[in-house]
């Protein structure tokens, strides 16, 4: 009994000193850890029952010590210190100055992003591994992966990915491509891009890809919830094989997108280029994917990807389409 005691206090201690209450229309009290109001849902993060979303308009009034953004009619964001109880279908908004507002005019509730001083960073790193022992024995492991970090007017954009194969101890596949972009934004959604790609491959009749391009973006949102980032380039590509070398120029667009759902325990993201070559022997080359990663806990994804590239030229097309399932982190 005594040992009960102990951990219960200990797990007590444990728990956060900044959680959070939420009163229901019904009298009962949910306390635990606001993640996320949005779609009508907030997602309530508890000890006792995990992750649990209530329907906004059940709620009474709730109380939250820790700072979060919010979305108000007339509003897009407001920051605030925390949020007190008030009477019924109300609560206070902390901050330079208390308010008392109607819960139906809060639209969206989400915790600000963890900075670093004054820098933003986040990524993913997601891995597939896969080994078949039947008649031929296949062992294949891939690893994509992707970074930010955001300081002042500056963004850094940082995309790998590595794929090895072997089949019968003879290798199949071994290529690996890294691409660094650095953003300057003049405006909240404007900024201007330069940025270096390279692809080596083993196998493939183009054994080496370098593109050097430049050109303006513009962002249309970039909060806790998502993102959405369209830029067009001018790019420098050179391609060299064991035939010979190749350079020229081409125009893209690119866009990456993501969106946060189910109380954020859910992730949708896409991204694509389209590369238009200033040659005569190919009309377009389009490389996009496209996931979903489910959140395991804090820190662990479970990630599935769809990929697409295609290349049309001289009167043909060439498509190649790939899955990836497999498990990754996320910060």
């Amino acid at each position: 009994m005594l040992l009960r005691f102990l951990l219960s206090t200990v797990l007590w201690l444990a728990w956060p000193a900044w959680a959070d209450t939420v009163w229901l229309n019904n009298g009962d009290r949910l306390s635990g850890e606001i993640l996320l109001l949005d779609g009508g849902k907030l997602a309530l993060k508890t000890k006792y029952a995990g992750r649990v979303l209530i329907d906004w308009k059940d709620i009474d009034t709730l109380r939250s010590d820790k700072p979060l953004m919010l979305r108000r009619v007339g509003l897009d964001s407001e920051s605030s210190e925390g949020l007190q109880a008030a009477g019924p279908g109300l609560v206070t908004v902390v901050g330079s100055g208390n308010e008392t507002v109607p819960l139906a005019s809060i639209s969206r509730l989400v915790p600000p992003r963890p900075l670093l001083k004054d820098r933003l960073w986040e990524g993913n790193l997601d891995a597939k591994l896969d080994l078949e022992r039947n008649e031929d024995s296949t062992d294949e492991f891939k690893i994509k992966g992707n970074t930010r970090v955001e300081h002042g007017r500056w963004r850094h954009v940082l995309n790998g990915q590595l794929e090895h194969e072997t089949k019968n101890d003879e290798e199949k596949e071994d290529n690996w491509e890294l691409e660094y972009d650095l953003d300057r934004f003049f405006t909240d959604h404007w900024f201007w891009r330069t940025g270096y790609e390279q692809e080596e491959d083993q196998f493939e009749n183009i054994n080496r890809q370098r593109i050097l391009g430049t050109g303006p973006g513009y962002r249309f949102w970039d909060d806790e919830l998502g993102r959405l980032d369209l830029i067009g380039q001018v790019n420098r590509v050179r391609l060299d094989s064991p035939q010979g070398e190749l350079a020229f120029d081409t125009w893209s667009l690119e866009w990456d997108y993501k969106r946060q759902l189910w109380g954020t325990r859910l992730e949708f993201y896409s991204t694509a280029e389209l590369q238009v070559p200033q040659i005569d022997e190919i009309d377009y080359v389009f490389d996009s994917e496209a996931g979903l990663r489910y959140r395991l806990n804090d820190w662990a994804r479970l990630s599935l990807l769809y990929e697409l590239d295609q290349l049309r030229g001289l009167g043909n097309t060439y498509s190649e389409q790939r899955y990836l399932i497999g498990l990754g982190v996320g910060w």
